[in-house]
């Protein structure tokens, strides 16, 4: 046999038996998962919802809108999602929460089994993980295929993934990335497979660029790693780590085009919270190294208990080489040591404090715990020098574990029969290796490896599925969750099917929310968003036009006012009971129905100095001048005290005004009356009509409410029912003149354009002859827009108050207006300059080729690998 008939047939094997290792980590990964949430009778295995905070609030609602963008039944495109924000820029969403290619699967599920299809993708990307682990182990070092199975499946359901990512799916891409780039580096350590290295950094940065960010820096710490162990020259290290940085240039250049948007989408985005960085005390910290412990705020680090009783062992480990011992150990209590110290947490969080749960970053360390695990098995398994020290260290890690209130009753029996399980199947399995070969010792040998491979199976099939039933359970109880798709949003999504004109005019999903995101999910054109990149402009308008929203200003919600309607163009909406999967407020009993009203065009025109003056602090105020008509009656407004005292400042809910404050003032007989009051948290009531306030300052702001008509009298007396302390300003009360809003809604038509078409990206408006001042779009000029009226040059689009305004001359008779996101030229250009340099990279490679004939042997990595005794 030639050698390279040989090489060809060692290499097929070699691939072959990372491929059972990866399939063999992906079923345990997908099996584990499943039993899990049948367990924990969590969807789709049984009644109780999956649909947590952010993924029932935002991942579901974008993979609906993902859904009706495959099949053509979306309003908008990939440039403006049309039915969220009243226009909203969707490349920079898509970026963030849809450009992973396991997104698309979403297309061949039925639309009402949306919340099946996230499901269904989040266990392929769990699996996918452990595969990608499972085939890097192997690619490191040779070794039992089996353990490499087991480990890889311990990195997909460690516990980051099953209490942290399982409920923000995109992160999971992340998971997968991590080791996909730690193999990445070793090709660029052999100097193989450069162009496939590009195309994987490339997908897993549009994939998700945030944790993408994290992967390339800790595969960075692993490839020095692997540098310093290697017997390359000084010049060849630093040549590989050129070729590795070249890949990574290359790789997020071609990725540029979607992270230069996203990365200006953040920049025009709302913002929030700042958050400042505290770590969590030692005993948490190690708690959450023990399978059961769950808390929002801590980083998850379980991996196993295995995989942890082995990278304990590593240290102790004789049959390694010192130098690989020192190596692996030192970087995995260097990056432990990286999650608690604020300068390396920033670093590992792009310079910025997550708003959310601060450990983001925490899957990298339980990579680098099951990496460290391999080494110490792959060589063999550990003695009985290693296996008592690694013992004793996981006794003290639980001791100081022990005074943690993450640790709970469940948490010591899973761990005692977990350590049964490790413990007891390492120690066969190091039987088996040392027993003698002989023909009667054979049968005994074979016997311990089974045992010990039916130990830790047995035993990590149990843990993990414990962990990940018990942090579903814990979530339940600890986050906001949702009802998945069922009989309230078919209704919901039938009326609004049968009452859209858009955009003739929007049609809004209501009030009542279901989730934050009703518009992607069920249909419609409102104000209601949420994301992570909620433009400024957007969240600034509707707040001082009376709006409300939660997530400090990042989840917009549905605004039931006449005027706003009026100003948007909101010509139908629906109007729905309380949902009853929440406790919030109690049912009424009534079903979903629509209401409509005459409203203006998208695109009216206004008199020029009607763009002079900016927002003041009374929202009523604020919709006159985004209206152009003086139509509220704004009282003086007395609050008494439930024994009939007045209130000073306002506060109400604690004190003297504890249970049933009022709110007196005079209006105009018949007009609408409406209550203001951001802070109040509770109910209002006016006669026989009644509204309900949620609010919790800073993180909530109750939106403007209509409580009815004003009587006769023109006497108001709204009764407040405040269920925790809040706040009711001056000017909270607004009394709605009907008539006067019908003539300006009338005059908006009349002067209004007669006919707008809108695609993805575009408006075009026809004006009336002769139309002067400003028209303007009923929009948020978010940056991007720019317009040109009749055949003139096209501008950035100027702002009316937080809409798209376009200044007329008298002889223009249409406008357009085109939207294209900030970044994206810029990341083109980045984007095509570095497939432009790939390129002639790949022709000079193949050039040097052809001329220069291939070295004999490649490069090393000391210690050279040896291959472990396999079952």
């Amino acid at each position: 046999m030639s050698r390279s008939t040989l090489s060809k047939a060692v290499s097929s094997g070699r691939f072959r038996t990372r491929g059972t290792a990866a399939l063999l980590a992906a079923v345990l990964t997908a099996a584990v998962f499943c039993v899990a949430d049948a367990a924990a009778r969590s969807y789709p295995f049984g009644p109780r919802t999956r649909d947590v905070n952010d993924l029932g609030n935002q991942y579901v609602p974008f993979h609906a809108h993902l859904w009706d963008l495959l099949h053509g039944k979306a309003d908008g495109g990939l440039f403006i999602n049309w039915q969220s924000g009243f226009g909203s820029s969707f490349l920079p969403d898509l970026g963030t929460y849809l450009s992973s290619p396991f997104a698309l699967l979403v297309g061949v599920f039925p639309r009402h089994e949306i919340d099946l299809a996230v499901y269904v993708i989040t266990v392929l990307k769990t699996a996918t993980a452990g595969a990608a682990m499972a085939w890097l182990l192997l690619s490191l070092r040779s070794g039992r295929w089996w353990a490499a199975g087991l480990l890889g499946a311990s990195y997909g359901l460690c516990g980051w993934s099953v209490a942290v990512a399982s409920y923000n799916p995109m992160w999971l891409d992340g998971l997968i990335a991590l080791p996909l780039f730690c193999l990445v580096g070793e090709w660029t350590l052999r100097r193989r497979r450069p162009l496939l290295g590009v195309l994987v950094l490339t997908e897993a940065w549009i994939a998700n660029f945030y944790t993408a960010y994290m992967a390339t820096l800790a595969a960075g710490l692993v490839l020095l790693l692997r540098l310093w162990l290697s017997d390359l020259s000084r010049r060849q290290r630093l040549r590989a780590a050129g070729r590795a940085a070249a890949t990574v240039a290359l790789g997020v250049g071609l990725a540029a085009p979607l992270v230069t948007v996203i990365y200006f989408g953040t920049k025009h985005a709302y913002p929030g919270r700042v958050v400042h960085f505290t770590p969590v005390s030692t005993e948490d910290l190690l708690a959450r190294l023990l399978p059961t412990t769950y808390t929002f705020g801590s980083p998850a680090l379980y991996a196993g208990t295995a995989a942890l009783l082995l990278a304990l062992a590593l240290p102790f480990h004789r049959a390694v080489p010192v130098r690989v011992r020192v190596a692996w150990t030192a970087l995995v209590v260097a990056v432990t040591l990286s999650l608690q110290w604020e300068p390396t947490h920033l670093v590992w969080h792009a310079f910025a404090t997550p708003q959310g749960s601060p450990y983001r970053q925490a899957f990298v360390l339980c990579g680098l715990v099951v990496v460290a695990a391999w080494h110490a098995l792959s060589y063999g398994p550990p003695d009985w020098r290693a296996l008592g020290a690694a013992t004793g260290l996981l006794a003290l890690i639980t001791a100081v574990a022990s005074r943690s209130a993450l640790v709970q009753h469940l948490t010591w029996v899973v761990l005692s029969l977990a350590v049964v399980g490790a413990l007891g199947g390492l120690v066969l399995l190091r039987l088996a290796d040392t027993a003698s070969d002989t023909t009667a010792r054979r049968g005994l040998r074979t016997a311990f490896t089974v045992l010990a491979v039916a130990l830790l199976f047995g035993g990590q099939f149990g843990e993990a599925m414990a962990t990940s039933a018990d942090a579903s359970r814990q979530r339940l109880r600890h986050m906001d969750n949702y009802a998945p798709w069922g009989q309230r949003q078919e209704r919901q999504s039938e009326l609004i099917a049968q009452t859209d004109d858009w955009p003739a005019y929007r049609t809004d999903a209501g009030r009542e929310q279901t989730v934050a995101n009703d518009p992607m999910l069920v249909g419609g054109q409102g104000a209601q968003y949420y994301s992570s990149l909620t433009s400024n402009v957007l969240s600034r308008t509707l707040t001082a036009l009376g709006g409300g929203w939660t997530s400090r200003g990042r989840s917009l919600q549905s605004l039931d006012n006449a005027v706003t309607d009026a100003i948007f163009s909101i010509g139908a909406r629906v109007q729905s009971p309380p949902d009853p999967h929440q406790d919030w407020f109690p049912q009424d009993g009534t079903a979903p129905t629509v209401s409509r009203e005459a409203v203006p065009p998208l695109v009216t025109v206004r008199p020029s100095a009607a763009a002079a003056g900016g927002f003041g602090e009374s929202p009523y105020r604020n919709q006159e001048l985004l209206l152009g008509s003086r139509v509220y009656t704004v009282p003086t407004i007395v609050l008494r005290d439930d024994s009939g005292q007045p209130v000073q400042g306002g506060q109400v809910g604690s004190g003297s005004a504890a249970k049933r404050p009022v709110i007196t003032a005079r209006c105009p007989a018949g007009s609408q009356a409406y209550l203001w009051a951001p802070r109040f948290s509770g109910t209002a009531r006016l006669g026989e009509d009644s509204a309900r306030f949620r609010s919790l300052y800073p993180r909530n702001r109750a939106a403007m409410e209509p409580l009815g008509q004003v009587p006769a009298s023109g006497r108001l007396r709204i009764t407040l029912t405040p269920n925790r302390p809040g706040l009711v300003p001056d000017g909270a009360v607004g009394c709605l003149d009907t008539k006067r809003l019908r003539s300006a809604v009338d005059h908006l038509k009349a002067t209004g354009a007669t006919r707008v078409t809108v695609s993805d990206g575009t408006i075009h408006a026809e004006l009336p002859a002769g139309s002067k001042g400003t028209a303007v779009v009923a929009t948020p000029r978010i940056a991007g827009w720019r317009c040109a009226a009749g055949g003139g040059d096209t501008q950035p689009a100027k702002e009316f108050h937080g809409l798209i305004a376009v200044p007329l001359d008298g002889e223009s008779t249409s406008l357009t207006c085109t939207f294209r996101p900030p970044g994206l030229r810029l990341g083109t250009v980045v984007g095509a300059a570095s497939l432009l340099t790939l390129a002639l990279l790949g022709v000079l490679t193949a050039v040097r080729r052809r001329r220069t004939p291939e070295p004999s042997s490649s490069a090393t990595i000391r210690p050279r690998e040896r291959v472990s005794g396999t079952l």
